[in-house]
């Protein structure tokens, strides 16, 4: 596939890095030469330097044979113009525009990206996809994260095996012994910043990242398997009022009527801003890594503090202040990708990227087959795939102990109909059956081909 990526930042590059690794023809363009030079380095995709919104950059990045552009530079014009001109001088197929101006979303005009105007058929906010990734966390407590699968009916869920685990050291394959009536299955393990696509004999040890696919109605029995029962949460604070802190408390005051929200902003203009437009929070004004503020909030009693703002590093100050006092859960957002890996370490319960969010989302749009959900996990190390089995696909009709899946792939869930099936060697996958799966990134190319729409992986 001919892809052009427009940007080299975090998004633009982990997007252009995964993709060549699946031997995609990739070009950037970025209009910083520094920038493009390291990419040039450690990426095997073209890259070349310019404004990515002008037709002759375009045209030398191949647009005129181009399947996709994915315009994810820092300005929401250039985005959106890059988008425009490759539609109406090079008629490129498939365009993926990254918008953080909330003006342009605005349902009233929705009219903007239609066909006829700005035809552009993925716009991707980076604020309101991490706002959602937050509120799935809050579902599930003690979760390190929570993605859904199969219309809602599974769960993939990350949790840290803590000392209190009672399975810790456990042959894998004993989990079904143990636990006969639990629908679930261990996808994966990040140990020492190494992800472990497990087989039978592998255990978890403490300090251990797992994630494993559940159905939906059996998570609590899950988190208690994994030795986490923390209580739900009742009183949040969130550190920040910008567009994520923003839609987070309206995604929280809609579907949790009954929680408690506090939201703290510095800037007194936004949060009066804040005041007029939200219905039930609490907005106080003031520095979140004032102890006054902390005094005023009883930010010790509250559930879990999820620190938002534009710095990273009043974020990871502001949680661990915030643990120190007393609270439950402590949620950072950060932006620089060094920090992620750290953050265990400092005390800080999970840590939230706005590039993970951003890449699974375009990922979904970008993968061929019958690929229903893309979910990018441990910064590219791996993803989740939820894909529709054809009758063509060569792990439809025999049982999977007899399927011989590619090496750093792992068959998590199949959702059939209305029941969740967690595989075992003599299951049997049917056409039309949605297969949530784990595949490290050297293999994802494979669940494309296993799952694609034509007869081309014959």
């Amino acid at each position: 596939m001919k892809i052009i990526v427009c940007g080299a930042g975090q998004v633009g590059a982990s997007i252009a890095r995964q993709l060549a690794n699946e031997a995609n023809d990739v070009t950037v363009i970025d209009s910083d030469r520094a920038v493009v030079q390291r990419l040039s380095d450690t990426v095997d995709a073209r890259a070349i330097v310019g404004n990515a919104s002008l037709p002759d950059v375009l045209e030398e990045a191949g647009a005129k044979t181009a399947e996709m552009i994915v315009a994810v530079t820092h300005s929401d014009e250039v985005n959106m113009v890059a988008c425009q001109v490759a539609h109406s001088l090079f008629d490129v197929p498939e365009k993926i525009a990254r918008v953080r101006q909330q003006s342009y979303l605005n349902p009233a005009w929705a009219e903007l990206f239609s066909r006829d105007h700005m035809p552009i058929d993925l716009i991707i906010s980076p604020e309101i996809e991490v706002a959602r990734a937050i509120e799935r966390r809050l579902q599930v407590p003690g979760a390190l994260d929570m993605l859904p699968f199969g219309g809602g009916r599974l769960r993939v869920i990350a949790v840290r095996c803590d000392e209190g685990c009672p399975i810790i050291n456990t042959p894998l394959r004993q989990l079904t012994e143990l636990f006969p009536d639990l629908n679930i299955m261990v996808l994966a393990i990040s140990r020492d910043s190494r992800l472990i696509v497990p087989s039978g004999d592998d255990q978890m040890l403490i300090g251990d990242e797992v994630y494993f696919a559940v159905d939906s109605e059996h998570v609590a029995r899950g988190m208690t398997v994994f030795g986490h029962e923390e209580p739900e949460a009742h009183r949040v604070v969130i550190i920040g009022g910008g567009n994520i802190g923003y839609f987070l408390t309206q995604e929280l005051e809609e579907s949790h009527p009954g929680l408690d929200v506090k939201i703290v902003e510095l800037v007194p203009e936004r949060a009066r801003y804040l005041a007029e437009r939200l219905s039930r929070a609490t907005v106080i004004g003031g520095d979140a890594l004032d102890p006054e503020i902390f005094i005023e909030i009883n930010i010790g009693l509250a559930q879990a503090v999820i620190a938002v703002s534009n710095d990273d590093e009043v974020n990871i100050l502001a949680a661990l202040l915030a643990k120190r006092a007393g609270c439950g859960t402590a949620i950072s957002l950060v932006n620089n990708s060094s920090y992620g890996p750290l953050m265990g370490s400092l005390g800080v319960d999970i840590a939230v990227s706005p590039r993970e969010s951003t890449v699974s989302t375009i990922l979904q749009r970008i993968r061929r087959g019958r690929i229903l959900a893309v979910q990018s996990i441990r910064d590219g190390a791996a993803e989740i795939i939820e894909a529709e089995a054809l009758g063509t696909s060569p792990i439809v009709g025999q049982p999977l102990a007899e399927t011989k899946l590619p090496t750093g792939i792992i068959v998590g869930a199949i959702v059939r109909g209305n029941e969740v099936i967690i595989p075992r060697p003599h299951t049997v996958i049917e056409e039309h059956d949605r297969v949530v799966m784990l595949a490290a990134a050297r293999a994802v190319k494979k669940i494309e081909q296993m799952f694609a729409v034509s007869l081309e992986f014959f």
